[in-house]
């Protein structure tokens, strides 16, 4: 995996996430993205500009407080060979403290010119492993 194409990219998508640059992560998501999203038990759907929102959202929330993002690498499986899959835990640390919870997602990459996330499903809410 580590001379894989995808490594480069999957890097720069958790970069762009970690910096909560909107611009940077709008750019690895195909404008036909689409999500799933399962918290308490709640199923929600949505697409590419429900999810950009979210992102906005997540970022100025991260911003506006003295946070910043712990982002896990879980997995990265392969599916196809255009297509990759990260698993990734995510929660935000405020003032030195993780949240209690955090959001898994798997993530699914298509090669088109560029990796583009393509889908997710997301389990939000999840308890954070403690270590």
């Amino acid at each position: 995996m580590n001379n894989h194409p995808f490594r480069g990219a999957l890097d720069a998508f958790l970069e762009a996430w970690k910096n909560s640059s909107i611009r940077e992560l709008e750019s690895f998501f195909s404008t036909d993205y689409q999500a799933r999203e399962v918290r308490d038990g709640d199923i929600v759907d949505f697409g590419y500009e429900e999810s950009i929102e979210g992102w906005k959202q997540g970022f100025d929330f991260v911003k506006e407080h003295p946070a910043e993002w712990e982002i896990r690498e879980v997995s990265v499986i392969p599916l196809k060979e255009d297509e990759m899959m990260a698993i990734l835990s995510a929660t935000i640390v405020i003032d030195g403290k993780p949240m209690q919870t955090c959001n898994l997602f798997f993530d699914t990459f298509k090669k088109q010119n560029q990796w583009k996330l393509i889908r997710s499903y997301i389990e939000a809410g999840v308890m954070r492993e403690v270590k």
